[in-house]
């Protein structure tokens, strides 16, 4: 197969899940583009639609179900000639959708990134039913990208896999063990999106305060920083997915004297009670998690603290509920979010005794989200009346407002300044923002010039 006949054949993509998702399928798009193929962003103008899907938890499944089948009505209606499916779903449940979603052409697991140009040709060329699952490790952890997050920010995935084993989830047997790039390969990154003039790096790994340990015996994140830094002049690099057992001093120290790492930390606790970490087989007690909270905020004042929690997990008594109420109320997180427990298949989890009623799952986490939402409130309300340096992302014609973030807010998590300017804010500039509103998370202001 060559370029000629490949061209004028588009291809669509649907990216479910999270940023390491997307970084797979920037992957994809930039094989497709560079074998020949037309990319569109309509699905309806598609020769072939290629969806990369999340299998993560049952909200995650119904969703990338839905997709798939929104698609498959576009094969019976449309010009459409091929779905693919890629991505945690197919790698999870490959036998089940070939059976049941006979809509679908092709397959392909998570290690089969490198094999999507040839899936495409079979599907628009061949006889299709196509199917590639190999093993977990087998493709590249790099790879040329299409970057898909616009002129503001990229993700850096610095590594694939997790060893953890939390008893809740199940991207080992997704994704495998822990498998670092160097970081060689992760400088060289970063300098390709540098010189497209990307000012937010967003580094990212299932768990990325453990990158490096596989392939230099140590926990090397720090060390990828400084590199990155020194070969970089990417204004903000920001770090998320963190381990509260694995916040090294190191860690610590580099994010408290290098200016351009973003005084902001992704890291899910999940729990707090002791009862509850056991039993999710987290690394790190209640004392671990507290004591990695303390020194972050000790060495950077400011520092935003974002995190996570389950609530419903098997066996989570009143007791251990209310003592992560009291916690997230007294440590009072800058950014928070929680998820009622999803029983997964091929996790220890999956088995245990007590689990707990569905409608339990979502009264608690009714409770513990109006608990943040005072927390929120009132951290925002003490920022009315300051300046704020502020990363334009763009121009909302309806509200007639540009919006943006400070280095308070992760892009696709967290919160957004509103503001209006004098003259044309271009997206990618920084501006200083007078606050002059504070919202449940967004706060509202307007350029300083």
């Amino acid at each position: 197969m060559n370029k000629k006949m490949r061209a004028g054949k588009k291809v669509g993509f649907i990216s479910l899940g999270c940023p390491k998702n997307q970084c797979d399928t920037e992957v994809m798009l930039h094989k497709l583009m560079s074998a020949g193929y037309e990319i569109t962003a309509e699905e309806t103008e598609a020769d072939a639609v290629i969806i990369n899907t999340c299998g993560f938890i049952e909200s995650a499944k119904k969703e990338s179900i839905d997709n798939i089948l929104d698609i498959a009505w576009l094969k019976e209606n449309g010009k459409l000639k091929g779905l693919i499916v890629t991505g945690c779903l197919s790698e999870r449940y490959k036998e089940q959708l070939t059976e049941e979603m006979p809509e679908i052409d092709a397959i392909l697991g998570v290690g089969a990134l490198d094999k999507i140009t040839d899936a495409v040709d079979e599907v628009l060329f061949g006889d299709g039913n196509y199917c590639c699952i190999p093993a977990k490790d087998a493709c590249p952890l790099g790879g040329d990208r299409i970057i898909t997050t616009g002129e503001t920010f990229a993700y850096l995935k610095v590594s694939e896999g997790c060893d953890n084993r939390c008893t809740y989830c199940a991207i080992p047997s997704i994704r495998g063990g822990l498998r670092s790039r160097t970081i060689e390969d992760c400088v060289a990154e970063a300098k390709d999106l540098d010189a497209m003039g990307i000012k937010e790096l967003v580094v990212i790994a299932q768990d990325t305060t453990v990158y490096g340990r596989d392939i230099y015996g140590e926990l090397a994140l720090p060390k990828l920083l400084r590199a990155i830094t020194n070969a970089t002049s990417i204004p903000w690099i920001r770090i998320l997915y963190c381990y509260p057992d694995k916040i090294t001093d190191e860690l610590i120290a580099e994010m408290r004297d290098n200016d351009r790492i973003v005084k902001y930390i992704d890291l899910p606790i999940q729990h707090i009670s002791d009862h509850m970490l056991s039993a999710m087989n987290r690394h790190g007690d209640s004392a671990c998690v507290k004591d990695a909270i303390k020194r972050l905020r000790d060495n950077s004042p400011g520092i935003v603290i974002r995190t996570t929690a389950i609530v419903g997990f098997p066996g989570e008594t009143e007791e251990d509920f209310s003592e992560l109420c009291e916690f997230v109320k007294e440590a009072k997180f800058e950014r928070f979010g929680a998820f009622t427990y999803s029983r997964e298949e091929d996790t220890p989890a999956y088995d245990f005794e007590d689990q707990i009623d569905e409608q339990v799952k979502q009264d608690r986490y009714d409770i513990l989200m109006r608990h943040q939402l005072e927390v929120s409130g009132d951290y925002n309300e003490q920022f009315v009346g300051t300046t704020q340096t502020v990363l334009c992302e763009g121009f909302d014609p309806v509200s007639e407002a540009y919006l943006g973030r400070t280095y308070r807010d992760a892009a696709e998590i967290d919160g957004k300044v509103w503001f209006t300017a004098h003259r044309e804010v271009t997206e990618g500039e920084m501006v200083s923002v007078k606050i002059t509103e504070a919202l449940d998370y967004d706060l509202v202001g307007e350029v300083i010039f």
